[in-house]
């Protein structure tokens, strides 16, 4: 009975790597952050309205319904023409914070599903702030074996990338004659 119990435990264990490769995709997780010299209040100004995206370089274009309100859309244009649609589920001004999600985009132009995100502005003292920009994804093919441009690493690479962009441009915008 022993021998039987041993061999069935170590079947048993070298099947683990093979399941764990069978469940498909992990949710990936990324956050970028940025220190501006400028306070909390000046920079909420220039990215609290869920409307307006126009910080950011690599959206020309943003339309949208329902303003800061819960389930509030917008649709952002990109340079090179691509659309992403995305919906608020949580808008604290007082934290100088909101998180949205994607309704719809097509993974050649951001190669993620499942994605959810919060921008935060926090002072870290009254002429500067921190701004932290956060999601949480899948990639953008959703079983095994992804073709390269829909693999982790390219969802990880391509939101790490949004997230910099407008980081980075935000911190030179706001700092600008500062």
């Amino acid at each position: 009975m022993k021998l039987l119990l041993a061999a069935a435990a170590a079947f048993s264990i070298a099947l683990l790597p093979v399941a764990a490769d069978a469940h498909g995709p992990t949710r990936k997780k990324v956050t970028e952050t940025v220190e501006i010299n400028a306070p909390a209040e000046k920079v909420w100004a220039a990215i609290g309205n869920f409307q307006d995206m126009s910080w950011h370089p690599a959206v020309t274009a943003n339309t949208g319904q329902g303003g800061n309100a819960i389930d509030a859309t917008r649709k952002l244009t990109l340079q090179g023409g691509g659309t992403i649609d995305e919906v608020l589920y949580k808008f604290e001004p007082e934290q100088k914070s909101y998180s949205y999600r994607i309704a719809e985009v097509d993974v050649k132009v951001l190669p993620v599903t499942n994605y959810s995100s919060t921008i935060t502005v926090t002072p870290i003292d009254a002429t500067h702030s921190k701004v932290e920009w956060r999601g949480a994804f899948y990639r953008g093919y959703p079983n095994n074996d992804p073709p390269p441009e829909l693999s982790d690493e390219a969802a990880i690479a391509a939101v790490t990338g949004v997230y910099r962009g407008g980081l980075d441009a935000l911190k030179a915008k706001l700092e600008k004659g500062s």
